[in-house]
């Protein structure tokens, strides 16, 4: 049952025990605490002790326009939101905080008062599970990362779950999304097809992961593409080769060898079982299933005897330090907390006993000061990336441009900070003339193609298509097998098409081919949307009014969806239905659709004419009807 919580005139259902009537006000914030906790418990939330909870306060409140009931600290911070989404005087969504951001939502988004979705924030993940039949238990992932994925992994191996393994493995619809050739794609099948009677004899038998075991890190060298064409692939397909988990036993490390991992829409998926790793065991016979390298797992540390016993504390400490992460208040605090942890960081690194994982440590450390910068909670932390890259000259110069990188980023986030929009132009053009410099620095570091396609993108913002078109070749031919080549390829495409014919066709949601070639002796608009795109949707309203006034004299419409999963783009047009054919491939802003034209923003559309030409690479919505009046007679 549910109780009635009534907040002014509305009317708020919220989880409770059955048999307890409708309350005519608010229960106190001390009962609220008590009864209503995540459906997932290991969460790691906020949890007054009773002598706090006395103390802390419930009310109602809007939010975002919302009917809500709130619980506060006796500190002010937020505890708990329990909110009416969708306005109907029923609460929908149960927000859990931690130091007064949001890290797990409980969703009922059917109206039948049971959570049926589950989705966790900030540090803790960004997860994302569906739950069909409302039982508590996560049917499938919408999303969910590499690092959680391994995560899943060693928790369904603790568990001794095999349907908790299924849940992150690849299964064979999504195989066939693929779009992988025949011989790959034939084997991937096979092997797949003994995961479910393979796992459970592998969790028991296997004696490295236990109850007691928990998942501490995710190893693995940076993804690659394996790019479309390759034998016989039709798609690109992003992939992780020889991942490693890193687990704690009651203070022993040990890995778990994941494998190869393919990422499907905004998942990342298993492709084999994964090979807990017995004490003195240091290879896998088994080679990447795609770049096809040796797999030698990483050792982290930990020769043969085992990890020094100074490592090992240092591990430990580490653990203990981001588990208490969520607990450190904003302010000075929050800046010891990011010191002490760079430095615990920087203690692992001297202790690795191989050049690749002390860069990887060093990497790590340049990764988690350079987003506490930038979020503001450690401004003093670009002292700590200009010591640690001055530390590097001359010694690493791959891990030196990584950490320079990122230290760029870190002094660009920190000094937009701290500007006002006077000085926004002149922060902006330092950015971009430290990108010059980067990229000069270090023609040939991966980060380089990051940095050449925002001084692509920024110039093309600008108006100066000529330098934007220069650098977008550059990065084609320096960094051809990376995803900013295949963007940048798409752009210069898209700049120099008007006047000429575009080949341009994409998959339709119900796997057919919707080409442009088809629509030849009409004039055609290709809208790239997204359902989280708002001028999109208003686009919309009017191309539905264009579609009626000229669709007679050879006006159509085609749909480019850049939502991360199809059935996004699904739940909306099943209540926002458009009369016109939509293209719908995995990836997003990075789908195949949109790099081959090099979409960068939303909304983009492109006006062509009845010969296919190419009259307006970035029409308006204003400037439809005229154009139309002039190409249609």
């Amino acid at each position: 049952m549910r109780r009635l919580l009534v907040v002014g005139s509305w009317i708020l259902v919220m989880l409770c025990k059955p048999g307890l009537a409708a309350p005519a006000e608010l229960p106190s914030a001390e009962q609220a605490l008590k009864q209503y906790v995540p459906i997932h418990r290991d969460v790691d939330i906020d949890r007054p002790d009773a002598a706090e909870a006395a103390q802390c306060k419930i009310s109602a409140r809007k939010v975002d326009g919302k009917t809500a009931v709130a619980i506060q600290s006796p500190a002010g911070l937020l505890l708990r939101l329990f909110v009416d989404a969708d306005g109907n005087g029923v609460v929908d969504q149960w927000r859990y905080f931690k130091d007064g951001l949001e890290v797990y939502r409980d969703i009922d988004s059917n109206g039948n008062n049971r959570a049926d979705q589950y989705r966790w924030f900030h540090d803790a993940g960004g997860r994302w599970g569906i739950d069909r039949d409302e039982n508590g238990t996560v049917d499938y992932w919408k999303s969910i990362s590499a690092e959680e994925t391994s995560a899943e992994i060693v928790a369904a191996l603790a568990e001794k779950d095999v349907a908790r393994f299924l849940r992150v493995a690849l299964s064979p619809a999504e195989l066939k999304s693929l779009g992988l050739g025949a011989e790959k794609t034939k084997s991937l099948a096979e092997r797949l097809a003994g995961l479910q009677e393979k796992f459970p004899r592998l969790a028991q038998q296997q004696r490295v992961v236990g109850p007691a075991t928990k998942w501490v890190q995710f190893s693995a060298s940076r993804p690659g593409i394996v790019p479309a064409g390759t034998n016989g692939s039709a798609n690109d397909v992003q992939v992780y080769e020889n991942v490693v988990a890193i687990t704690d036993t009651d203070g022993v490390n040990g890995q778990v060898h994941i494998g190869t991992l393919v990422k499907v829409g905004e998942t990342w998926r298993a492709i084999q079982l994964p090979v807990p790793v017995e004490e003195g065991q240091n290879e896998i016979a088994e080679s990447g299933e795609f770049f096809n390298k040796p797999p030698a797992i990483r050792q982290l540390d930990m020769p043969s005897g085992g990890p020094s016993e100074e490592l090992q504390t240092a591990l430990a400490k580490l653990q203990e330090l981001d588990q208490k992460a969520g607990t450190v208040p904003d302010g000075p605090a929050r800046s010891q907390y990011h010191q002490a942890r760079a430095n615990l960081l920087q203690e692992i690194a001297a202790k690795s006993t191989s050049a690749e994982e002390q860069s990887l440590w060093l990497r790590q450390l340049a990764d988690s000061v350079s987003a506490a910068v930038q979020s503001g909670e450690f401004p003093t932390g670009i002292e700590r990336l200009n010591a640690l890259l001055a530390s590097l000259k001359g010694k690493d110069p791959e891990t030196e441009a990584y950490v320079s990188f990122r230290k760029l980023s870190a002094e660009y986030g920190l000094k937009m900070q701290n500007s006002s929009a006077m000085d926004f132009a002149k922060v902006h053009q330092e950015w971009l003339d430290n990108l010059r410099e980067f990229a000069e620095a270090y023609p040939d570091s991966p980060d380089t193609a990051e940095a050449m396609l925002q001084l692509a993108m920024a110039h093309e913002f600008a108006g100066e298509e000529d330098k934007a078109k220069e650098w977008y070749g550059q990065i084609a031919a320096k960094f051809p097998e990376s995803s900013q080549a295949r963007k940048a390829a798409g752009a210069r495409t898209r700049l120099d098409c008007v006047g000429n014919v575009i080949r341009f066709q994409g998959q339709s949601p119900s796997g057919e081919t919707v080409d442009l070639t088809g629509y030849r002796g009409k004039v055609v608009v290709i809208q790239y949307w997204a359902s989280w795109c708002e001028p999109c949707k208003a686009d919309m309203a009017a191309l539905k009014d264009l579609a009626i006034r000229y669709g007679k004299s050879g006006f159509q419409v085609i749909g480019v969806n850049l939502d991360s999963t199809l059935q996004e783009m699904k739940s909306y047009l099943a209540q926002n239905p458009l009369p016109w054919q939509q293209i719908h491939e995995q990836g997003g802003l990075d789908s195949r659709p949109a790099n081959e034209l090099g979409i960068h923003t939303l909304p983009t559309m492109i006006l062509v004419d009845q010969g296919g030409k190419v009259v307006n690479r970035n029409v308006h919505v204003a400037e439809l009807d005229s154009e139309l009046r002039k190409l249609i007679r």
